[in-house]
Parts: C-alpha cells; structure tokens; sequence
C-alpha cells in the first residue's frame, strides 16, 4: 500500500476544557475517500482546520506526505461550503481558479505570468469549461460549486478537503458535485476527506467513514460505524439506524448546544433521511 498522505496520530484537539475529540489515529491513503461525520460541535471543521495548518493540535502528530501540517500547503485542495456571492462581485470564474495557483485561494494572486492553459484544463475537467468568462456571482449554487472544485484542483493536490459542498444544493447539484470529486479521485488517485452531515449523497463513493461524537470517535467501513450498537456507545443513548432503498436514516441523536442554535435546531431528537441531525 502506498504512503498515507494524510497521518494523525493519537491526535487530540481541545479548547480550554472543552475537548473535541483525543487519541485519534487514523491514515488516509492516495486514492481513498473517508467521509467524516457527527453533529455541530463536534469537530469535523476543527480537524480541516488542523490539516490546513491553521489550528494546532492539542496534543499528538498530524502530518501531510510526510510532513507536519502547514498553512498553504500545495499537497491540499480545499473545497468549501457553497455560499451566496454577490452577483456584483467583479471576479469570473477562471480568475477565481487562478487563486488556486498563483494566490492560493487566499487573495487576489501575485502578478507574473497567467497559467490559463492549466486553468482551462481543470474548468474542462469539471465540465464548467463554459463559465470561464462569467462572473462567478451570477452562477447558479451548483455551478459556483464546479468553479470551486476546479481551484481546489488546480495545484494538482494529492488530498481534496471537502468542507460540507453539498449544503444548500438540490438533489442533482448534489449529486454532480460527488459524482465530479470521485473521478477526481479514482482519476488521480487524489485522497479525499469529506465533511457531510449527510452520507446518502456520497454513500456509493464512501471507503471508510470517521464519526465523531461527545469527544469520542469511531473508524470503519459504513457497515462497521453506521450501525445501531455503535451510535448507541458513542452516544450514550439509544440510537436506531435503518436501511431503507439503499439510504441510512438515523433516529435518536441528541442535539448539542450548538445545534440547537443552529437555524434549523429544534432541539429535539430527530428521524430522517439523514445521518445526523
């Protein structure tokens, strides 16, 4: 088996008495998609966070290809969450790519020489070819979520971090934006490390899935986490899981604090075609 790209080791992330989770070791290998899950609260952006060297841990190893974790480190493509640009805003699509090369995705890029032919090559790859000239704020949500995924891959990273891009898209965008990230993947043997709240969108393309919940975790395949005992232990309460039609839905989960002011908390267990609430 190849390298791991990715390497946490007896990893534990906490802030001030609040500890998120602790003793967590995991590999991610070239080529191997691990969906991360829990509630709000639980960690999953706080462990991208540590990846891109941008939150230390509290204790343990974390490294990438080898390496301790670093701010803009060009092993990593980071895909965000889709949110509403202003239709105002001045940038088209391929300048938003090029951020992905020259001013990696952190501003405006430094001046010299404009690598178009490789921004065209990945607008190509995620079939948005066509958008390169339009500003990206009059895209649709799932359009912007293509554009996205073209910067993230514009480095040519050997690990995708996909922050929750499903959030606010219709079922089709949904499942365009996995169905692109997976033959990225399996085209390029790229890692993938994918932060949902929702598995049933990427339950065809999932490997392993990590589950954070209460300060704890579990690592396994679907089979091995998303099940009714499981939940139940990392819980502490009964949790009931179902197959149905090829989904999983999930009944039982308490809310956190942090859900329940979540728009959309009810702060009230919940049954859906959901993993979490």
């Amino acid at each position: 088996m190849s390298a791991p790209v990715l390497q946490l080791r007896d990893a534990a992330l906490a802030y001030g008495t609040r500890r998120l989770w602790s003793g967590l070791t995991v590999d991610v290998h070239p080529g191997e998609f691990l969906a991360v899950l829990g509630a709000n609260g639980s960690g999953k952006t706080s462990l991208l966070r540590a990846i891109l060297g941008l939150q230390p841990l509290t204790a343990g190893t974390l490294l990438i290809a080898g390496r301790p974790a670093q701010r803009g480190s060009r092993h990593i493509g980071y895909i965000q969450q889709q949110r509403r640009i202003d239709p105002l805003t001045p940038l088209r699509a391929k300048d938003v790519v090029r951020q992905g090369i020259d001013g990696h995705r952190w501003g405006f890029g430094r001046p010299g020489r404009v690598p178009w032919r490789r921004i065209q090559e990945v607008l190509t790859e995620v079939e948005a070819e066509q958008f390169a000239d339009t500003p990206i704020g009059v895209l649709s949500g799932g359009e912007q979520q293509r554009v996205r995924i073209a910067q993230a891959l514009a480095a040519d990273p050997d690990m995708l971090l996909c922050d929750e891009p499903l959030l606010s898209l219709d079922l089709a965008s949904q499942r365009t934006i996995t169905s692109l990230v997976d033959q990225r993947r399996r085209g390029h043997d790229t890692a993938i490390v994918f932060v949902t709240h929702e598995i049933n969108p990427v339950l065809p393309y999932v490997d392993r899935v990590l589950y954070l919940a209460g300060g704890r975790f579990r690592v396994g395949n679907v089979d091995e986490v998303l099940n009714s005992t499981t939940l139940s232990e990392l819980y502490g309460v009964p949790i009931e899981v179902v197959r149905s039609g090829g989904r999983i839905l999930v009944a039982g989960i308490p809310e956190t604090p942090e859900d329940t002011h979540h728009p959309g908390g009810t702060g009230q267990s919940t049954f859906g075609e959901v993993s979490l609430p």
